[in-house]
């Protein structure tokens, strides 16, 4: 028979060998574990220790009530599960379709419509060989409900409801498992196992391939910024933001020596520019996997960090996880079991410029290992700032089953990599006494954001359908509580520096990035430029871009850009003012609508528009040849355009929108109408 069990701030359920229990977890929130095991393991995932709290508990005839602030949690005798705000209003339950099935959540009286002949269970352990099980939990679905977060992902929907969702890193998608409802609560799926989660209309059903236990976190409060900073305190918020991250950051594929970056950042002071970031990518080194300098492309170091110091400028450096076989590191790192591992076939993980193995960042001596290596050859030499990319990691294959890190299998454990990955560099920087700690990274897993990640999307195409769905991907993000977060402005990968086609793309895409948290120019641009030698040292050397500064498109759009670079210096303040909101409570800085203005309708149906903090409204421009666009101004305020004209509030509007412009509409009443009006 099962067993109903109360305890001073959590209460189980015991049946055969599965043990449910639901205890505190900071304000309003709730932590819910199960397992088959004779007890839970002791790992807290994403989450951080919890806050005390007091619960209350009430017992019913055949079931047991935990209160925690704004929610409440129901369990009964068959071991179903159901969850209600202050009000007493249902927020989510688990589906269970049995014979016996009561319907914890069901509002019917005298009957349960959930009785069924389906004989499906709302937490599902199948077994797998070696002890694990694949888990499945099943909620029910309310039609009704619009459901935001996940991280990011290459589509242009902002609600997902009726997505389904792989829970798995790769090149351009972040799985950042933390879902936010429009009816009053979050809830983090705190298990870093592959798996897919799909919000369909007859049922919302998470699943992990390989797991030992369900785990997650729930949250409730009345309005999405409450809820977000209840999962801020849970897990996190960004460190403090060092000044210079709200300025230009200049970069491409790739700057292949010394000289070249020299004479870039030369060039930026000669034209009067402003410039806060030059970056380094990939290939600088002699190998993949010796993290430092090739002396021959990069002589002095030293005094090219002293020069651009000199000039105001940081410098960032591109790390790879990657380790080749013929690296002095490899042999060692192999040895000591700080390599990722193949179940089967060759022990190479990407072949990429050689064959590659990626050092496996869930093992803490694996990260101090590269920390200390890196320190040596970088940070000594006064360089702080580190890009880390490749942090999915980027398989050959995405054979998930195939790879196995010192945490456990990939298939177990994946999803976690990145955030370990910067988890190692933010420790190294902070136990040399650093404060502004920023890791650009091409992934995030839930908690990335309290080591200084700044996550951008990827290696996403230099197209109008891909601007499109960096909006959705940006915005997700930050209600998945990432917030420092950017993109490579152009796109990536297949624009042409000669073509108009690009330009114009290009263009579109600088003067949204001016209202996004990071301005960083980045992309592979064609026609490619050949190495004047293919190998060295048998080692085989890789290609760069074309140039891709400011100043590479002609002077027409050169005028375009440093219009809005202009711009987006005068919003400096305004923006390094988001960043310490980020710090201090968790708030995204790119903003839907309804996080200002939830009560309005539109504001939960508008996904191609958004709030840059509380006084700016983007709307960017995204398809090619477009010069006008509808944009929907919210009833709570009445608006300003960047020509002064003012609007009414609660009104859709067309507006002009030339190449040389974005619309872009700025609150009444707001300092910024003096600061950006013409």
């Amino acid at each position: 028979m099962s067993e109903l069990i109360s305890h001073s701030n959590s209460i189980e359920w015991r049946f055969e060998r599965q043990i449910l229990r639901i205890e505190t977890w900071g304000r309003n929130s709730l932590r819910v574990r199960a397992t088959c095991a004779p007890d839970f393991i002791d790992e807290l995932q994403a989450l951080l220790p919890a806050e005390p709290c007091d619960a209350e508990i009430t017992a019913g005839a055949e079931s047991l009530m935990l209160r925690n602030g704004n929610l409440t949690a129901t369990l009964n005798l068959k071991g179903q599960l159901a969850f209600y705000n202050q009000r007493g209003e249902l927020l989510l339950e688990e589906m269970w379709r049995q014979r016996s099935t009561v319907g914890i959540g069901s509002s019917e009286k005298g009957q349960d419509k959930y009785v069924s002949a389906l004989k499906l269970d709302g937490r599902e352990f199948k077994p797998l060989a070696g002890g694990k099980y694949q888990l499945t939990v099943r909620f029910e679905s309310r039609p009704e409900e619009r459901l935001y977060g996940m991280g990011q992902y290459q589509q242009p929907w902002l609600d997902l409801k009726g997505c389904t969702l792989e829970l798995a890193q790769r090149n351009s998608q972040a799985s950042v498992p933390f879902m936010q409802s429009s009816l009053g609560y979050g809830l983090l799926w705190n298990n870093p196992a592959i798996g897919e989660v799909n919000f369909a209309k007859n049922q919302t059903e998470w699943r992990s391939r390989v797991t030992g236990e369900m785990d997650y976190w729930i949250t409730a409060a009345d309005s999405i910024v409450d809820i977000t900073r209840q999962y801020a305190k849970a897990t996190g918020t960004p460190p403090p933001a060092p000044e210079f991250i709200s300025g230009l950051w200049q970069c491409k594929l790739r700057y292949r020596t010394q000289q070249e970056v020299l004479d870039v950042a030369r060039e930026y002071r000669r034209r009067n520019l402003p410039l806060a970031v030059m970056v380094i990518d990939f290939f600088h080194w002699p190998n993949q996997g010796t993290w430092c300098f090739d002396p021959i492309d990069w002589p002095d170091p030293k005094a090219m960090v002293d020069e651009l110091s000199a000039m105001g400028i940081e410098l960032m450096v591109s790390v790879w996880p990657t380790v080749e076989a013929r690296s002095p590191l490899y042999p060692k790192m192999k040895a000591k079991g700080w390599l990722v591992s193949s179940e089967r076939g060759v022990q190479v993980n990407l072949d990429f410029m050689g064959n590659t193995t990626f050092f496996d960042a869930t093992h803490p001596q694996a990260r101090q290992f590269v920390w200390e290596t890196v320190k040596e050859n970088y940070y000594d030499l006064g360089i702080k700032l580190f890009w880390l990319d490749e942090a999915e990691p980027e398989y050959r294959a995405y054979d998930f089953d195939n790879y196995r890190y010192h945490a456990g299998p990939v298939l177990e454990v994946g999803n976690r990599y990145p955030r370990d990955f910067a988890q190692g560099f933010y420790d190294g920087l902070k136990a040399n006494g650093e404060q502004d700690i920023v890791n650009l990274v091409r992934c995030s897993w839930a908690g990335s954001q309290r080591y200084g990640v700044l996550a951008w999307s990827g290696d996403v195409h230099s197209s109008f359908h891909a601007l499109r769905n960096q909006i959705a991907a940006g915005l997700n993000m930050g209600l998945a509580g990432i917030p420092w977060w950017t993109t490579d402005i152009g796109g990536f990968q297949g624009g042409n520096v000669n073509d108009p086609a690009f330009h114009e793309l290009l263009i579109r895409w600088f003067q949204w990035a001016v209202f996004c948290p990071v301005l960083r120019m980045h992309g592979y641009r064609e026609p490619q430029i050949q190495p004047p030698e293919r190998y060295r040292e048998g080692i085989p050397q890789c290609n760069s871009g074309s140039p891709n500064e400011l100043w590479s498109y002609g002077e027409a759009n050169f005028a375009i850009m440093q219009h809005w670079l202009t711009v987006r210096e005068k919003l400096r303040p305004y923006i390094d003012a988001l960043y310490d909101n980020a710090h201090q409570h968790g708030d995204p800085l790119m903003r839907p609508l309804f996080w200002h203005y939830p009560q309005e309708k539109q504001s939960w149906e508008i996904e191609d528009q958004y709030l840059f903090g509380e006084d700016l409204l983007v709307a960017p421009v995204i398809h090619a040849g477009q010069r006008q666009r509808d944009v929907w101004l919210p009833a709570g305020a009445n608006w300003v355009d960047l020509n002064g004209e003012r609007y009414h509030g609660g009104e859709c509007i067309t507006v002009d929108a030339p190449l040389e412009t974005i619309p872009v509409f700025i609150r009444e009443g707001s300092a910024l109408v003096n600061v950006l009006s013409n």
